[in-house]
């Protein structure tokens, strides 16, 4: 989805998360950032859970995880910014190697990505000799490099279904993968050291608390959450998933299970909507902000390196994923 919205425009959107001092703040800075977007060629792709003023503000394309790593492939901006955590940029270095990307704090990890090394990789295909390999794309590109096909959450059942092989490594993310083991035949086998620090902070109990407030209530999870969670949803998908189940649903009063900023973008797009939340944020995507938005254009710093062969062996399982769709 690619977005410019208008100045005036843009304040009625942030009227609906943000306090009237703070859009006249962003505003000043994101009318610098668009300027100098325009004179350096720059696309920005804007993750989901970036708070309203970067993610409506300054972003080019917004979306979920494999929507923004197809935006990746096909821009002919000369500088790509990447607005979310530090393996979205490197995924969008692996299928642009010649152009320059960055990213606006080099601070902005993961802790899925974090839980997994390539040695690990190496080791669980030793203990399983000719089960492919299937890598959540919320890990580094040392690690899908070491792998046979890369994932998101939107397309992780329809990878794992493509393989021929009754057994899958499905890497890093342990809830993922039950989730996925609970819609397949095949065996799934698992890195039960992978999490994601916010969604592992909700539980079922979250949802029946609000479910008491709100008979009507439409609640909608991420697949990183347990299963014990995703069962207590109505429906359980990627950020843009989410999305859409949203704009189905009759229902006024929605529950989302995920990262805390995705709700305050869904309200601009939902106003008719009543967002109920128990707010869970990520410390990594929340060091993504404005000003430094700004400094990383205006000084093209942070630039996101990633070694040739490791780019080489990483692209092949990013543009597999991609193909697949």
């Amino acid at each position: 989805m690619i977005i410019e919205p208008t100045i005036q425009g843009l304040r009625a959107q942030l009227e609906r998360s943000m306090m009237p001092h703070e859009i006249d703040l962003s505003l000043e800075l994101i009318e610098k950032i668009r300027k100098l977007k325009k004179e350096m060629n720059v696309t920005v792709l804007g993750h989901n859970y970036m708070t309203p003023d970067v993610f409506y503000g300054v972003s080019d394309f917004i979306g979920d995880s494999l929507g923004l790593a197809r935006k990746a492939a096909e821009t002919d901006a000369d500088i790509i910014l990447f607005n979310g955590v530090h393996f979205m940029a490197e995924t969008a270095k692996v299928l642009n190697p010649e152009k320059k990307v960055l990213i606006a704090d080099p601070d902005a990890g993961c802790s899925l990505a974090e839980s997994i090394t390539p040695e690990d990789v190496r080791n669980l295909k030793s203990q399983h000799p000719g089960v492919p390999v299937v890598t959540y794309v919320n890990c580094s590109a040392a690690v899908k490099a070491e792998t046979d096909i890369c994932c998101t959450s939107s397309n992780a059942l329809k990878v794992v279904e493509s393989l021929e092989s009754d057994s899958v490594i499905f890497l890093p993310d342990a809830y993922l993968a039950k989730n996925i083991a609970q819609q397949t035949t095949k065996k799934i086998i698992s890195w039960e050291k992978g999490k994601c620090m916010v969604h592992e902070q909700f539980t079922p109990r979250d949802i029946q608390a609000a479910r008491r407030q709100y008979p009507d209530l439409f609640v909608v999870s991420h697949p990183e959450c347990d299963t014990p969670v995703t069962g207590e949803s109505d429906f359980a998908g990627s950020t843009s998933q989410m999305e859409d189940a949203i704009r189905q649903s009759p229902r006024k009063n929605i529950m989302l299970i995920t990262e805390c900023s995705m709700a305050d973008n869904l309200r601009a797009v939902f106003p008719e909507k009543n967002f109920v939340s128990t707010c869970q944020t990520c410390p990594h995507m929340k060091k993504i902000t404005l000003p430094k938005v700004y400094e990383a254009l205006l000084n093209l710093q942070f630039e996101v390196e990633v070694p040739q062969d490791i780019i080489d062996r990483a692209r092949k399982s990013v543009e597999r994923m991609i193909a697949i769709g």
